[in-house]
């Protein structure tokens, strides 16, 4: 099915495929879940992630729209996604906002790649990802991120690696635990 307007998505039903008692939900806009976000006082990182072939459009049609709508007075968003595509038309339309490369694994080039996009973070697959990279990333300046952590004690590992960011389906799972004193090493 394709959807060419927020008018056909708004009708979907956001809810129902997570649970019966969330049935009828419906999608909310762009503004809509951007507001709660400046209500929660939370940032953003805004992952981009476009069809094949609709890097640039995509790209275009979501800085565009986030420009339009972002407060002056809010701290710029983070905008990421796993194609250089859309990094390069972020660096464009908006070079003040930080940029994030999302990748499943640290590729050779990895230092070249994220200083030609001017990228503040590095998101990472924690499975792909070793100590030794993470701390060589983080020696090189960049933001770190490793996505999808779900397990506490895999938080702490990466976190004393060096990572600064972990996305995860139950972030509040994770937050307690990091906010938690240090489990004793086992004996």
């Amino acid at each position: 099915m394709l959807v060419r307007s927020y008018s056909c998505v708004k009708r979907l039903d956001a809810g129902r495929w997570f649970s019966p008692r969330f049935a009828g939900e419906p999608v909310p806009s762009l503004e809509a879940a951007l507001e709660l976000v400046w209500d929660l006082g939370l940032g953003a990182n805004i992952e981009i992630k476009p069809s094949n072939g609709r890097e640039i459009e995509t790209a275009q049609a979501t800085l565009t729209e986030l420009s339009r709508c972002w407060p002056a007075a809010a701290p710029a968003p983070l905008i990421s996604s796993f194609h250089t595509e859309c990094l390069e038309i972020a660096r464009r339309l908006q070079p003040a906002w930080p940029r994030a490369f999302i990748t499943l694994r640290v590729p050779r080039n990895w230092r070249a790649l994220l200083a030609d996009l001017d990228c503040a973070s590095f998101h990472v697959y924690w499975k792909r990802l070793s100590e030794p990279q993470a701390r060589r990333i983080k020696a090189a300046g960049y933001a770190l991120a490793c996505f999808t952590v779900n397990d506490p004690a895999l938080a702490f590992r990466l976190r004393g690696w060096g990572v600064d960011c972990m996305i995860s389906d139950d972030p509040g799972a994770i937050l307690a635990a990091l906010s938690a004193p240090a489990p004793a090493p086992a004996r």
